[in-house]
């Protein structure tokens, strides 16, 4: 394999999409957007990170950051590639991202019950929050 890591651009759109769609945990929440993905990179161009392996994407991560808080969203790899350090490289550069625009704390975006991942998660140093619930209220679209 001979993976690189670079940011997303506007014209992965479309495979990011498609990615999600085949390699990422969709079931509770609503579909993501070409246009949400756009605004995503636009305002923050080096937030969405990709694992490419000879032109083809095998993984993803978005790496937050607000200027007060660092969260990590959109951890997928490609089933065919999983097991092979890939979420590890994505989610060690996105810890080096953040932690160079002065991050001190991320939190990991998991679903309680997407069990593959929780041991992935571990593996990396994250524990689950019992404390804290996520409380979420759809906007609606104007």
């Amino acid at each position: 394999m001979h993976m690189i890591l670079r940011s997303a651009h506007a014209a992965d759109i479309p495979a990011v999409l498609d990615f999600w769609r085949a390699a990422a945990e969709d079931g509770h929440r609503p579909a993501d957007s070409a246009q949400a993905v756009a605004a995503l990179i636009a305002r923050d161009p080096e937030a969405l990170i990709l694992a490419v392996d000879e032109g083809v994407l095998v993984g993803t991560v978005i790496a937050g950051w607000d200027g007060w808080r660092c969260h990590l969203y959109r951890l997928a790899v490609a089933p065919a590639y999983r097991g092979q350090g890939i979420a590890r490289s994505l989610v060690e550069a996105a810890e080096d991202r953040l932690r160079r625009l002065g991050g001190i704390r991320v939190d990991a975006m998991v679903l309680d019950d997407n069990s593959t991942a929780h041991p992935a998660w571990r593996a990396l140093g994250y524990q689950p929050q019992a404390q804290w619930s996520r409380w979420v209220k759809p906007l609606p679209v104007q």
